[in-house]
């Protein structure tokens, strides 16, 4: 197990009592593992890595690898968990300045014209591709996004030049987007049925992008496998995720409205973000529930760090922390010394980075009376970050069903959709 969860850093008076809830989490697990809780259709996130064909496996791969072979850039159409997942994986495994010959861009996650005015000034002079992802093909950003692109490589590549510059990950077999594959014979993978958006990058949904940046999906897979294995256990003693999802339950009950979830890497900003969507989509609902928000350490130790040392007492905080860097940097020495830093030249960055880490973690739990919850990854490795994916999935599931709510629909985010539409004439609104 490459992940630890600590609560040295929660008061004992505001820890879980592990035997008051420990028939409650049995019960719990029954029902997401036998999927008959609310919204249990949707649990087939559970199984699905174990479920995934070699055969479909070595097909992302290989249209992956035309992909790379034969274009500069790939363009990810989606929004929500359609694209958050896959560039949470990208961007924290290949980092924010990638040298991989393949740059991934993102499109279909706005309706801002300035963003879709860049991306189409960024690729229209390159040999791009385009990856398209949605469930039903009408999803209003993504198919404004989808037919812009296909206008332009239609009219770059022609139609059959086009067809093979298009990938679309969506249903087996309806909706507007599998109708257009198949009359236009773009290759297409299956969004399945029984898993939700924000649950998918497991999926092609995050398989196929990831392949395309060059990184190894089939040690992401193991990853989620090792996930189902170390995540499984209906006893709350033996199961870290459970204890997270019991943790954070047991500060929502004692007032914490708010959860922090934060890094000290900027390459995992994408991580939170998919973090956000994951848990508050999930469990933003019936007028309760804890809201997640992310940052960035020590860049919002700056700004937010002060609200949280001495603001109001309305949070607690997750800390994500990777032990051993990718990379490191040797602080210099310097002869003048104006800065007053030769105190650590001579010292790696991490080592800088991690004395912030224990410092705030000290200054934010022991002074700000903030608690800080601790994920440990012993080093990040596409792997580690499968089973960290997995761990947060199978928590959200516990976590929403301790507060009694469905963890798999999204009713609120259909009214806005509703107003949108009835302003922009669509029919029927």
């Amino acid at each position: 197990m490459s992940i630890k969860v600590g609560f040295d850093y929660v008061k004992p008076e505001d820890r879980y009592t592990p035997t008051i809830w420990k028939e409650r989490i049995r019960e719990i697990n029954k029902i997401i593992v036998d999927k008959t809780g609310a919204g249990g259709d949707f649990l087939g996130w559970l199984d699905y890595p174990e479920r995934l064909s070699k055969d479909e496996v070595e097909r992302i791969i290989k249209k992956a690898n035309f992909f790379r072979e034969n274009y500069e850039v790939l363009v990810v159409c989606g929004i929500g968990g359609s694209y958050l997942g896959p560039r949470a994986v990208i961007e924290a495994i290949n980092g924010l300045y990638s040298r991989d010959k393949m740059k991934i861009v993102y499109l279909g996650n706005t309706l801002d014209p300035n963003y879709t005015s860049e991306v189409i000034d960024f690729i229209k002079d390159k040999k791009f591709c385009v990856c398209v992802i949605s469930k039903s093909g009408t999803t209003t950003e993504t198919s404004i996004s989808f037919r812009i692109l296909r206008e332009m490589a239609e009219a770059k590549y022609g139609k059959d030049g086009a067809k093979d510059a298009i990938v679309a990950v969506t249903d087996k077999e309806k909706g507007a987007l599998r109708q257009l594959s198949d009359t236009e014979g773009y290759e297409s993978f299956e969004l399945p049925d029984d898993i939700g958006g924000r649950f998918s990058v497991m999926s092609p949904v995050g398989l196929f992008p990831i392949a395309c940046a060059g990184i190894d999906i089939k040690e992401f897979i193991k990853g989620l496998k090792d996930g189902m294995k170390n995540y499984s256990s209906e006893n709350i003693d033996e199961n870290e995720a459970y204890k997270y999802a019991l943790q954070r339950h047991s500060l929502y009950l004692r007032g914490c409205k708010v959860e922090m979830v934060g890094t000290y890497e900027p390459r995992l900003e994408c991580v939170n973000g998919w973090l956000k969507q994951l848990f508050d989509e999930s469990e933003g609902k019936e007028g309760k529930s804890l809201l997640v928000t992310s940052c960035v350490f020590t860049t919002d130790l700056h700004s937010l760090g002060q609200f949280i040392q001495e603001g109001s007492k309305i949070l607690f905080e997750t800390i994500t922390y990777i032990d051993e860097p990718n990379n490191d940097v040797v602080i210099p020495y310097d002869k003048d010394n104006l800065d007053n830093l030769n105190y650590i030249s001579g010292k790696k960055l991490s080592y800088v980075n991690r004395k912030a880490y224990e410092g705030t973690l000290q200054a934010h739990a022991n002074v700000g009376n903030v608690p800080n919850i601790t994920i440990t990854l012993d080093k990040l490795t596409p792997r580690t970050l499968g089973e960290l994916l997995y761990f947060y999935m199978k928590a959200c599931a516990m976590s929403a069903y301790l507060n009694g709510l469905n963890p798999f629909n999204q009713p609120g985010v259909e009214v806005y959709k509703k107003n949108m539409f009835h302003l922009l004439g669509k029919p029927g609104y």
